[in-house]
């Protein structure tokens, strides 16, 4: 089993501790993936002040120097996408499909914020006043934090490194310690495509351990944060006092509403899609199905013969279609969360079970007769877990789609171009579809929820990722 470390300043650096975790497979428990560092506070201090150090430097240099070195890193993990994709499975669980697409992502952001390197700016304004040149130009913030979760081990902390650092930022990130090795073995490549020493430093280990002393120190300028909400929540009290510019991601209860007119077909292969794919542990995953009365009970038979279809196992096997939890602890809450939702009057019919297997699985579960005063839909559960709830009419769907705390994704599928238009304006949601999964961005659009889903002020991928980690400056010059 390889032992990794630290990667602080440039070097490969033992945590202070003296101490590792173990990384398993959580589909097959007695396959070790690697020993990650279990991190200090003086770990988390040398890399902070090897990023204060750095920074001068890097923000510098011009833009699009930035930015070739993004597009080397994107050429190193471009020329072993297969041996990432199997590492990766190993680490988290998803299939090899799904890992070899979450690299390809991967690559896919660095080269589109490496071209951003080219089209940041600012603006040219008409001055008021006689022989004045007016103007505004978008600067770095300087040390930025990123903490990551473990659901997308290697695109989520891309997706945030990338912008930071072609506008200019130094970085420490702080993956998730359930799976650390993926952003540890990106700083291989990163270190490989001659990033200087210290732009990017990151530190495995406990979040209860180093999240606070990450977030409060006076070094750190901003902090991009993917997890719970609450731990975001508590996050944020704890970077307000110092007006400290805070991004957070924190999950959803995302609907799909099937209309009466849906296709019912294409309907089931949508719930899937959004529902199981990933293992369900996707903040835009599927976890609410609102459907027509008039169709409920054909929908809901075509979708619990659809789950019970799926092949659940090793991520790694051919033939697999959704791997496991990626912990017992997640297998757990998975199953809790069925149970509740029985002693509350639903009804199980598909899955609703542990899998088969030497690994976290859980068999892909759908569950009828679902109110929407229900904790299956109100709360996250973030597995394979999908429960229906019947309505009436378009207004009742919208209704309880909006009736929750989150607001990241929502779909509809329907025919009838009225209840796209009707859908698109009242639900309540950053991001909204029209038969399509609930999961699944493209990288040049915003990325981001209402309510409890984000802190609402900034929006992640696209441009909203430059202005998060950039400050415009507006300059006035006299040409007298």
């Amino acid at each position: 089993m390889q032992t990794y470390r630290n990667y602080i300043g440039g070097d490969w650096v033992e945590p202070s501790s003296g101490n590792y975790s173990e990384i398993r497979n959580p589909a097959q428990l007695d396959e070790g993936v690697g020993r990650a560092p279990l991190s200090g506070i003086v770990d988390l201090d040398q890399a902070i002040a090897a990023a204060a150090a750095a920074f001068p430097a890097w923000a510098g240099r011009a833009a699009p120097e930035r930015g070739r070195i993004l597009h080397k890193v994107a050429n190193i993990i471009e020329g072993q996408i297969d041996a990432w994709a199997a590492e990766l499975t190993r680490e988290e669980g998803k299939t090899r499909t799904e890992a070899r697409m979450e690299v390809v992502r991967a690559v896919e952001l660095f080269r589109y914020f490496a071209g951003e390197a080219w089209r940041v700016g600012g603006d040219v304004l008409p001055a008021d006043t006689p022989n004045t040149l007016l103007y505004s130009v978008r600067v770095p913030l300087g040390v930025v934090a990123i903490i990551t979760p473990w659901n997308f081990p290697l695109s989520i902390p891309v997706w945030k490194m990338a912008p930071a650092l072609v506008m200019g930022n130094t970085v420490v990130i702080k993956p998730a310690s359930a799976t650390p090795i993926m952003a540890l073995r990106l700083m291989g490549a990163l270190h490989e495509a001659g990033l200087p020493a210290g732009v990017v430093n990151c530190v495995t280990g406990s979040g209860g351990v180093l999240g606070d002393a990450l977030v409060t120190d006076t070094r750190i300028k901003a902090v991009s944060f993917t997890g719970s909400y609450a731990i975001g929540h508590a996050l944020y009290q704890k970077t307000a006092p110092r007006l400290v510019r805070t991004h957070l991601e924190m999950g959803g209860k995302n609907p799909v509403i099937v209309a009466a007119d849906a296709d019912l077909d294409k309907a089931v292969n949508i719930c899937v899609r959004g529902g199981f794919g990933l293992t369900g542990q996707a903040c835009t995953a599927t976890s609410r199905v609102i459907v027509d009365r008039s169709i409920a009970q054909e929908f809901s038979a075509r979708l619990a013969a659809a789950a019970q279809k799926i092949v659940v196992g090793p991520g790694l096997t051919d033939g697999v279609q959704m791997g496991p939890a990626v912990s017992a602890s997640q297998r757990d809450i998975d199953l809790a969360f069925v149970e509740i939702a029985s002693e509350e009057g639903a009804t199980v019919v598909a899955g609703g079970t542990a899998a088969e297997g030497y690994g976290y699985f859980v068999k892909p579960t759908v569950i009828t007769g679902v109110r929407r005063d229900m904790r299956i839909a109100q709360e996250e559960v973030f597995g394979p877990v999908i429960g229906i709830i019947e309505v009436g009419d378009m207004a009742e769907a919208i209704a309880v789609c909006n009736d929750v705390a989150y607001g990241l994704s929502a779909t509809i599928v329907t025919n009838d171009v009225r209840n796209s238009i009707r859908f698109a304006e009242q639900a309540e949601a950053g991001m909204l579809k029209v038969n399509q999964p609930t999961a699944g961005v493209s990288i040049q659009a915003p990325f981001g929820g209402f309510k409890q889903s984000g802190s609402g002020m900034f929006r992640e991928m696209g441009k909203g990722a430059v202005e998060f980690f950039t400050q415009q400056k507006t300059i006035y010059i006299d040409g007298q």
